[in-house]
């Protein structure tokens, strides 16, 4: 049965679509936005806790976006999907939780907005070209930084050739100084997603814990030489100047290419559960 249309769907639906509208972040008067003039409005938003404080700060990185959708994919009732939207929508769902918890949040994006403000020469035929997506990659890590995080968080979705690829998998980066507290963080995220899921009555096959070399953004040459996540990775004379200070890990917790798992992450079911997932992995971290 066609369900209504709701805020969920609509948002996708507009940014599937090309339309850039700047969608309410979770609702709460305590938000600000945090150097708008150096991000696109609606981006990198600070949301103040809603019960106590413990005085500590999450990042939540809403991979892709504006032009870019990211990967796409087909549910099994025909529904195309689309990276982007459904990256904001967990994003929101566990800002919410960890406001709840006490926990500020910085969401580098609150709709189906870039978090960079676009410059020309960002764009080519419809697509960001290679200096536009390393703007738009590195304003998420000045984001984070200038917003004083504690932790970082990213939140992608896999894609693949084949429509039976499926699982989740977590990355972090092993050449930071604080390494083991990257590893501990991505083994919290991994664990906590998964079994949010499966409490949610969805056994997602895990992929692991892996380090980050090897998963670049861009297939540029120098991106290929960097061999890291912008998110992750370490500083790189030359190529990366403003890398993210704090402990970090990247979840991409299912494949949009693989039907079953795209109509779990198309369902708010299933968007709720990876964020109480990522909220009790922070929680965790965060609380030692």
């Amino acid at each position: 049965m066609r369900r209504p249309p709701n805020a969920r769907t609509i948002t996708a639906a507009l940014a599937v679509a090309g339309m850039v509208l700047v969608v309410a972040a979770p609702s709460s008067a305590a938000s600000r936005p945090v150097s708008p003039s150096r991000f696109d409005p609606g981006s990198c938003v600070l949301f103040t806790p809603t019960a106590g404080n413990r005085h500590l700060r999450v990042f939540i990185d809403a991979g892709h976006g504006g032009i870019d959708p990211g990967g796409t994919g087909t549910t099994l009732a025909g529904r195309t999907v689309s990276e982007a939207p459904l990256n904001v929508l967990v994003a929101r769902d566990a800002a919410a939780l960890l406001r709840r918890r006490g926990f500020s949040v910085v969401l580098s994006r609150t709709g189906p907005n870039p978090v960079a403000r676009p410059r020309p020469g960002d764009f080519a035929g419809g697509v960001y070209t290679v200096l536009g997506e390393r703007r738009e990659l590195v304003a998420r890590n000045l984001c984070a930084n200038l917003s004083h995080a504690n932790i970082v968080l990213g939140i992608d979705e896999d894609a693949a050739a084949s429509p039976q690829a499926a699982g989740s998998v977590t990355l972090y980066d092993a050449q930071r100084p604080y390494h083991a507290a990257n590893l501990r963080l991505a083994t919290l995220v991994q664990r906590d997603v998964l079994a949010s899921l499966a409490a949610s009555g969805h056994s997602v096959p895990s992929l692991g814990v892996h380090n980050d070399v090897g998963y670049g953004d861009l297939a540029s040459a120098g991106a290929q030489a960097y061999g890291h996540l912008t998110l992750l990775g370490p500083p790189k004379r030359g190529y990366l100047r403003t890398p993210t200070l704090v402990p970090a890990a990247l979840i991409e917790p299912l494949f949009l290419t693989n039907p079953p798992e795209a109509t779990l992450a198309d369902s708010g079911a299933g968007q709720e559960a990876i964020a109480r997932g990522l909220a009790q992995a922070a929680e965790q971290f965060l609380g030692r």
